[in-house]
């Protein structure tokens, strides 16, 4: 037992001890199946907080040769597969966290050398009847415990991207490639690992690391196949927890869902974690990450970027193409590349089957209002998002004159000239206008209800307010949105919803550019 080599299970065991504990061990019976074909070579990328190394302290736990973990697996779903004994602490085990290593580092330029030297000292101990030199690297002391006994391993390198990440020199950059191309390139050292397992925050960068690893299956944010449900909380897993510790689930999902990934609804882990143990909604990303890194990468204002930001702080979706995108920190040439960055970051969820992306939460959306709140660019937007608060009060107070003035600043910020005759933009507007809203409501364009579909509908869920349906117009009038609403009872929709309902009609004059409203109060 060591270290690095065949280390124990005491991680994964105080991870299985925890209040809050999600069996994710069937991710097992999923890699046990990738052995013995071409697919043993894998890597993970999620945002912080997904469960990474959670999931790699596991696997480590299972193959690993240095403990016995029958008795830790028992309990859960594991222990009951078919498969489950197969490879129970058969194996050797690798097993490195590349951002610890490099944190604890005091003379950087030295981290390789310093890691392999500890390796290859935990090899001569573990196979004292091999010859092992210090001057081998980890990749030569596989090969000569495969060649001479026959011993095969797992590989688990945590997070293999953060010399990518950091601000290294040119030259440890360039010894860290061999590293890797020491231990995943050699079709002579491939049949010594049964299972390579690698995690990062970024896929396989498309430079020269990508000639390191372009024999690894890569399970990104953007499509993470059969290992999706594995990284990342489900929707059923939430709400069994919700049910068990008494949290409002459509609550939580409100703040924390928003990532699509092969048809399952993935949740940021540790945010729902502190929520039920705190039993509080509240904004957990910036516990670990910062609206800066947002900030950082918008400013930029490639062309479309800023009309597309406001679209999505409007509850939009935008058109991405994640195809360009190097997996770099530093190369970017255009929005959709700053975009497919934010997504792999977590600050943006992507729709794979229709190819844009979105804000995908309550709690990841205030952090992109404290970006846009420190960029120039994007000061009108704030002072809007700002004032939304207020709008809403003043909607509730039948006040149409309020929402008219917000409309006509709004309006302007959402769209270019081309389009801002668009429905849509005036949707958008409203969205923008009306951003607090969330807050408390649901609300949701082109509902289905009565006998058509009503523009935007405001579904209270807090008590003692009103639901809300809006109707939009074009060179009309607002007393014509109304009558439409009435006409074509679009309040049937909220047949199951007893509360007070407002009618509010808005219409848009394309000459000068204005709007008016009319706020009526629905008597049953």
């Amino acid at each position: 037992m060591g270290i690095y080599l065949n280390p124990n299970n005491e991680n994964f065991t105080r991870t299985t001890k925890r209040e809050i504990y999600v069996d994710k061990t069937m991710m097992i019976a999923v890699l046990n199946r990738f052995m013995d074909t071409d697919n043993t070579y894998v890597c993970v990328s999620r945002p912080r907080r997904f469960g990474k190394t959670i999931a790699g302290n596991m696997l480590s736990a299972y193959y690993s040769k240095g403990c016995d973990s029958r008795a830790l697996f028992a309990p859960f779903k594991i222990s009951g597969d078919p498969g489950f004994a197969s490879n129970l602490n058969k194996l050797n085990v690798i097993k490195i966290d590349m951002n610890s290593e490099y944190q604890n580092e005091r003379d950087k330029d030295r981290l390789l050398d310093d890691l392999q030297d500890k390796i290859v000292a935990e090899f001569a101990g573990q196979f004292p009847d091999i010859a092992f030199d210090m001057n081998d690297s980890v990749g030569n002391c596989i090969l000569k415990a495969y060649a001479q006994k026959g011993e095969k391993f797992v590989v688990i390198i945590d997070e293999y991207d953060v010399l990518v990440r950091e601000s290294v020199s040119p030259e440890l950059f360039s010894r860290y490639l061999g590293f890797l191309n020491g231990i995943f390139k050699s079709d002579t050292l491939r049949p010594a690992i049964a299972l390579a397992y690698i995690t990062g925050i970024l896929p396989v960068i498309r430079d020269r690391i990508q000639s390191k690893l372009n024999n690894f299956w890569e399970y990104t944010i953007l499509d993470a196949e059969e290992l999706a449900e594995y990284i990342g909380f489900t929707a059923s897993e939430v709400q069994a927890l919700c049910r068990q510790y008494g949290v409002d689930y459509e609550e939580c999902r409100r703040w924390y869902d928003g990532y699509r990934q092969h048809g399952f609804e993935i949740y940021n882990p540790e945010s729902v974690v502190k929520c039920i143990q705190t039993k509080k909604f509240a904004n957990f990303w910036s516990k670990t990450s910062t609206y800066a890194v947002i900030a950082d990468r918008i400013q930029a204002n490639f062309e479309g970027t800023r009309d597309d930001v406001i679209r999505m702080l409007a509850d939009e979706s935008v058109d991405v193409d994640t195809g360009m995108y190097m997996n770099t920190m530093s190369e970017f040439h255009g929005k959709d590349d700053v975009f497919t960055y934010l997504i792999h970051l977590g600050y943006l969820s992507y729709d794979e089957g229709e190819g844009t992306c979105r804000i995908p939460n309550k709690e990841v959306q205030q952090e992109w209002k404290r970006a846009v709140s420190i960029i120039a660019e994007y000061k009108m937007t704030d002072r809007i998002i700002k004032a939304s608060k207020d709008l809403l009060a003043e909607t509730l107070r039948l006040n149409a004159d309020a929402v008219a003035k917000s409309l006509d600043e709004s309006h302007i910020h959402v769209t270019s000239n081309r389009s801002y005759n668009n429905e849509d933009a005036l949707q958008s507007a409203i969205y923008l206008s009306y951003i607090y809203a969330l807050n408390k409501y649901t609300i949701v364009k082109e509902m289905t209800s009565g006998k058509g579909f009503a523009d935007v509908v405001f579904i209270p869920f807090v008590p003692d307010i009103p639901a809300m349906i809006i109707e939009l117009k074009r060179n009309g009038s607002p007393e014509s949105a109304i009558t439409q609403i009435r006409e074509k009872r679009y309040f049937d929709s909220l047949s199951a919803y007893s509360g007070d309902l407002l009618f509010v009609g808005v219409n848009y004059d394309e000459g000068t550019k204005t709007h008016e409203c009319r706020i009526e109060q629905f008597i049953k």
